[in-house]
Parts: C-alpha cells; structure tokens; sequence
C-alpha cells in the first residue's frame, strides 16, 4: 500500500504542468512537514527554502520530537528532508522575493525563477532578534554570535556570555560550558525560566553563573571582543572581561512574504492563522514561528504544517478547474 502511493505520488510530482497544486515556502519542519502531506495527498508540491533546514539547524539538542529522544537540530532536518524526497517532491534552494494573487493563482517569484501555484504554504519562521547595543554589529563575527551551535568550538578555554534566559539560551549555555573555561548567563529578568531539565544540566555545571536582573548596554574590543559593560556593577565592577558573547533573546517571524499577499499580522508581525493553519486570504496558509502560535516548538510547527497541506487539499477539490485562472 506504501509503495503503491509512493509511486502515485511520484507521478503526481512529475506531471507535465506549469501549474503546481501548492508550493511550500521555507526549509523548516513546517514547510517540510506541508509537503509531505500535500504529496500523500497526490497534490502536484514543491518546496522552494532559501536555506535548507531553518533555523532549528541551529539548534545543539532537540529532545522532546517524538521518536527522536536526543538529536542534534541539524540530524532531525536532515531525516524530515529525507522523508520528503522519499515523495519525489521538489526542493529548490532559491530566495522567494515576492508573492501576489492573480485571480485565483498565486505568483511565486524567486531569483531564479518564477512559479505558478493554486496553493501556498508560508513556514518562513523566524530570524534571531538582535541585541541593539554598541558594538553588537560592530564586532559580530569577531566574538559576538548567534550560533552557540556553530561557534562553541572556537571558544576552548575562553570566557564568555550568553544573553537571555529563555530555555534556548539556557541550553545553549550548557554547550558553550562544554568549551569555555567560564560562561556568564546574562537574563534582565530576576531570574531564568528555561525547561526544568535545562535549567538542572546548567546547575550542574560549575563553570556557568548566573548574573540576573541585568543588562549587556555595550560591547567593546579592537577587532576582537575584549570586554562588555553592563548597566548594573557585577561583583564591583560594570566592567565585565571577555572573549566571546552569544546572544539568545528571541526571535522574529519573517512575515514579509505573506504580507505582500495580503495576509493579515498581528501587532507583533506574525500571520493570523486559525487553527486549521488558513490565513485571511483563501489558499493561502501559514505554519510555524511566522505564525501567531504561542507556543514556538519544532513539532508544533510540522503539525501545523500538516493542517496546512490537508486544508490546501480540500480548497482544491472543492474549486473546478475552471477556478485557476489568473
């Protein structure tokens, strides 16, 4: 039975059209987990990501995805996109630039290309939120990162700080504690509020301490970083000496797209979705971080994803041929 939809699904995905039934736009669980289903569903898909993965390839450990109970970020994208290649679906590395609605057709324009598509799936997630203080753009690259992850190993034996004190930010602490002599947790707040396992490894750790209800107001070094200033004194002294700061206080949604369209956002820029994953305007769907979903979680956003592609489905078996024009 598997393979018998497998194969329809392959020649679904290889039919001659210029039209696609939906078009996926991200390299995240969201957009990842859409055309899966959307294939299952023998829905001519494909899948256009600027960067393959998302954000969660950031990511050191993801430990609560079902059937995976510790794998690296980068390790879980890389089974989901194996799973969506089984499907023959699709996916092009390319940065989508704008979208419109023709009619009843959406325009998907990328820098490469330009595609036809009755459907849309946005899981465009979200970007890091910067940490607007002097020295921060200066020196990024240079000691200041936002990819514990990708930038731990060049830290051995070195002092550093992490901002924030979401559970990100807590456990990207404990990797860091893996490589540096000394990581300071940096958190405004009085105090951190990641998952209790997270915040049980990090006090495990005798080289990572806390310093909250404080702020990072500066970032200073001559081409490297040397030092930060805080706005409170820590231990004497506002002056706090480093090599390294991480920075994990949030992030974004990247909406631009879905706005071009017409979707509506909330004050906080996310895409209004309700909860079969539709947006305000018809065929037209939005999953993951870019969406208002309070809760920001891997599997969430694949659900969300899945609701995505079943209500494109439906939308498309519910409007004649006839309907698809621009």
């Amino acid at each position: 039975m598997a393979n018998k939809k497998k194969e329809e699904a392959k020649k679904n995905n290889n039919a001659n059209s210029d039209l696609y039934d939906i078009i996926c736009i991200g390299g995240g669980p969201a957009a990842y987990s859409a055309a899966i289903y959307a294939a299952r569903f023998n829905m001519k898909t494909s899948v256009i990501a600027k960067e393959k993965g998302g954000l969660l390839i950031t990511t050191h450990l993801v430990e609560n995805y079902p059937g995976f109970p510790s794998v690296t970020g980068l390790g879980l994208m890389q089974e989901i996109e194996k799973h969506v290649k089984y499907f023959n679906v699709q996916i092009h590395e390319n940065e989508v630039t704008n979208l419109e609605k023709k009619g009843n057709i959406f325009i998907v324009t990328a820098r490469e290309e330009t595609y036809k598509t009755k459907t849309v799936l946005i899981g465009t997630g979200s970007k890091h939120r910067q940490l607007e203080v002097p020295g921060n753009k200066e020196l990024y690259g240079k000691g200041v990162s936002y990819c514990a992850t990708c930038d731990a190993p060049f830290f051995k034996k070195k002092t550093v700080a992490m901002v924030g004190g979401a559970d990100s930010a807590v456990k990207e602490a404990t990797l860091l504690a893996e490589f540096a002599a000394k990581v300071y947790v940096i958190y405004r707040g009085k105090e951190v509020h990641p998952e209790p396992i997270t915040l049980k490894r990090a006090l495990a750790m005798p080289n990572i301490e806390f310093i909250n209800e404080t702020n990072v107001v500066s970032i200073h070094g001559n081409n490297r970083v040397e030092y930060i200033m805080l706005d409170k004194p820590y231990k004497g002294s506002n002056k706090l000496e480093l090599q390294g700061v991480f920075v994990a206080i949030g992030q974004v949604p990247v909406t631009e797209l879905a706005k071009q369209a017409g979707a509506k956002l909330n004050e906080r820029g996310e895409v209004i979705i309700d909860r079969y994953a539709r947006t305000s305007v018809p065929g037209l769907y939005a999953a993951g971080d870019c969406g208002d979903t309070q809760f920001k979680q891997a599997i969430i956003s694949a659900a969300e994803g899945v609701y995505g592609a079943w209500q494109a489905f439906e939308y498309v078996q519910h409007h004649d041929n006839n309907f698809f024009k621009e």
